[in-house]
């Protein structure tokens, strides 16, 4: 008979008025991976809270191995064999990849100093564990994004827990990365742990799901075994709704060219971590919507960084603007340039957390907004009421603190700003990471309108069904170089990839 890991049970949480969870109930087998479904909103993520002691619940109760237990902590969850993966890193950028993994508990000499070479070489076996092949002694300010969230999956891993809680652990990771994290995931199914994966991306659950449960706002909907079940099923499930059409179909006219880059070259400075890129070429057209499609680590984020200024010292190239050479040496120029740049770092770069979503929204804006240091409050509220709605961004209002946001409502936030400038070229930097399937189509659609609306959109996205679905030419980086370039009727996954990893 299965041995059951967790249960919890009728679970309720209200956060004044607002009722988040409604008697929700889950459970967990030991050598099981369960993959925990719903769209931003649903409340998987407080569910977790609960059971990780980020949050207490206001009714309902959570037994481990048929032992009713309170989760008072996140420390107390750790000590009873639970540990969870964030969706946001939990780390400490100044301090070493070692002394993240083994954050408040440091291995000690017999003197009661910190073992710093013991610990290093403990960090570098769970590194190795994910092919991850970087110094344990690097900062973690000096990583990017995806090795960062490499080294937050290797501490999880050094715990040791039964319940491995996997809030998007593949979000920013590349696909090698992420085949070797559930080869990680088939190893510890196989040692009785107890796994709840959260994703959006539906293609990991059918890979590495035993079942699935969806919940939807708030609410619990079902549990289906992943091999009984299919993708419009799940996604039926979550939204309440068929959503058979996921990338729009409308055509767009394709006008003039709006952005030429020649023979871009970017030299990092001495002690980077950042990829140089050699001598790119591209165009987009207004109208058009260029994929860039690559594997972590390949340039394309350098690439936009570079047209939106940001590396304009160590940057040679030629930049067209509707024919007409222009120079940037800093984001605010590109801005004056008519080019947007939405980050995929939403916390780090994208978003002031402690101010309020409209706050955010206006902060490319000020000049527009108050000339002659009076605050237009009424244009701009308007502004941000018109982003709100067409982004159906959800929250109570404008005030609401960009920190209380799903990460899928702070990446419509970020979209939403941008698109405040009126820009004539949009650089969309993972515009889709960590948004559930519900959200995502509505993103589609947007950068679909804008398109039709005579924008010029360029896409990184590291998933390549949606780099297919919503490009109407990719190119392909591998290593700081342009590989390829294909229309979207001659693109697959298997071209893509092989001319990603020449």
């Amino acid at each position: 008979m299965e041995k059951v890991l967790l249960n919890m049970k009728a679970i309720s949480k209200t956060f004044g008025s607002v009722q988040a969870l409604k008697e929700v109930s889950l459970d967990l087998y030991a050598g099981e991976v369960l993959a925990l479904m719903g769209e931003n909103g649903a409340g998987k993520s407080t569910l977790m809270n609960i059971l990780s002691g980020s949050l207490q619940p206001t009714k309902g109760e959570i037994y481990l191995k048929g032992e009713k237990v309170t989760v008072p902590g996140p420390i107390a969850a750790k000590k009873l064999g639970i540990s969870k993966i964030h969706q946001e890193l939990q780390i400490v950028p100044e301090m070493s990849v070692a002394e993240n993994i083994f954050l408040g508990r440091w291995m000690k000499k017999k003197g009661g100093s910190v073992d710093f070479k013991t610990m290093a070489a403990e960090a570098r076996k769970y590194l190795e564990m994910l092919d991850v092949h970087v110094d344990p002694a690097t900062k973690l300010k000096d990583l990017r994004i995806g090795e960062q969230q490499l080294v937050e999956i290797a501490k999880a891993i050094s715990l040791n827990s039964e319940i491995i809680i996997m809030d998007e652990p593949t979000s920013a990771i590349s696909e090698k990365e992420a085949e070797k994290l559930f080869a990680i995931i088939r190893k510890l199914r196989s040692e009785g742990k107890g796994i709840i994966y959260i994703t959006h991306r539906m293609e990991e659950i059918f890979q590495i799901a035993d079942r699935l449960t969806v919940m939807r706002d708030g609410t619990y909907i079902g549990t289906v075994k992943a091999s009984e079940t299919s993708k419009d099923e799940i996604i039926k499930m979550m939204v309440g709704r068929d959503m058979s059409e996921q990338y729009p179909k409308d055509p767009t006219e394709k006008g003039e060219i709006a952005l030429k880059v020649e023979n871009l070259t970017y030299t990092p400075p001495a002690g980077s971590f950042r990829r140089s890129l050699k001598n790119i070429s591209l165009y987009v057209r207004h109208g058009e919507v260029l994929g860039i499609a690559g594997l972590a680590g390949a340039g394309r984020s350098e690439l936009f960084e570079c047209l939106a200024g940001v590396h304009y010292k160590d940057t040679t190239a030629k930049i067209s603007i509707d024919g007409k050479e222009v120079t940037i040496k800093n984001p605010a120029d590109a801005i004056k340039a008519g080019i947007s740049f939405a980050t995929e770092d939403r916390k780090g770069t994208g978003l002031v957390l402690q101010r309020s979503i409209g706050e955010n929204m206006s902060l490319p804006l000020l000049k527009k907004f108050s000339p002659a240091f009076f605050m237009k409050s009424g244009e701009e509220k308007k502004e941000w009421n018109k982003q709100m709605e067409t982004l159906r961004v959800k929250a109570p209002g404008t005030k609401t603190l960009a920190s209380a946001l799903s990460g899928g409502n702070q990446q419509k936030v970020v979209l939403g700003r941008w698109l405040m400038t009126e820009p004539k070229i949009l650089l969309l930097d993972e515009p889709t990471r960590g948004i559930d399937v519900g959200a995502k189509a509505e993103i589609y659609q947007l950068i679909n309108n804008l398109a039709k609306q005579g924008m010029a959109i360029i896409v990184v996205s590291s998933e390549l069904p949606e780099v297919i679905g919503i490009s109407d030419r990719i190119v392909t980086f591998c290593e700081g170089e342009l590989t390829g370039e294909y229309l979207q009727e001659e693109a697959t996954q298997e071209k893509l990839l092989q001319s990603a990893t020449k």
